[in-house]
């Protein structure tokens, strides 16, 4: 599984699983992409209902261990302001705390172990802990580092908000390099990589 959501999402998640006739305790991995508080905020009630395994970069860890709510700035106009409207509901959001199982480093990390064909790739720039899972297929999971839906675009393309737009597009060129292929963002629907490839030479 990929990143747990926002907090108080773990109704959503147990019916997902019913569609898709799972059982919880089916879930060995949960993937933690990054640790902005829309991703680990349902973690711990999630991890406690699956029994899995609990990965995040080292650089985040304490984000869900401590319960630390931070946003990324804004890199273009409309994304400087809509940080400033969520900065101000941030006081009202709790992150759940839970220990983090499987602390991730800058390098790769295979998951043929948990039966999936591909691997954990860290892609700091949109915060300093971010990583993609890239199957070996192309299809690359890469949340944050990319967006495409309203509000945060209306067209898919590089991040509004990021920590460093350098980093962004040079893990771009990491992900290209090892395959990727068709782009799966945490906010908004799936797209080619073409539309990356055309921004990156903007």
């Amino acid at each position: 599984m990929i990143d747990g959501g926002a907090p108080k999402q773990v109704k959503g998640f147990t019916k997902a699983l019913e569609r898709l006739s799972l059982k919880p305790e089916d879930i060995r991995l949960i993937v933690m992409t990054h640790g902005h508080w829309d991703h680990i905020g349902s973690a711990k009630e999630i991890k406690n209902i699956t029994g899995a395994k609990l990965a995040l970069h080292q650089q985040e860890r304490d984000w869900l261990e401590k319960s630390l709510t931070k946003l990324p700035p804004g890199v273009t106009a409309w994304g400087q302001i809509l940080v400033k409207i969520m900065a101000m509901f941030m006081p009202l959001v709790h992150i759940p705390t839970t220990n983090v199982d499987i602390v991730l480093g800058d390098e790769n990390f295979p998951l043929t172990e948990y039966g999936i064909p591909g691997k954990i790739v860290y892609t700091p720039g949109h915060s300093i802990g971010s990583v993609s899972v890239l199957l070996e297929r192309g299809d690359a999971f890469v949340r944050d580092l990319a967006m495409s839906g309203f509000p945060l675009r209306l067209n898919p393309g590089l991040p509004i908000l990021a920590e460093n737009m350098q980093k962004v597009r040079s893990c771009w060129k990491v992900l290209l390099d090892q395959g990727a292929k068709t782009i799966y963002p945490s906010h908004g629907k799936p797209f080619s990589v073409d539309i990356i490839q055309k921004a990156l030479l903007e």
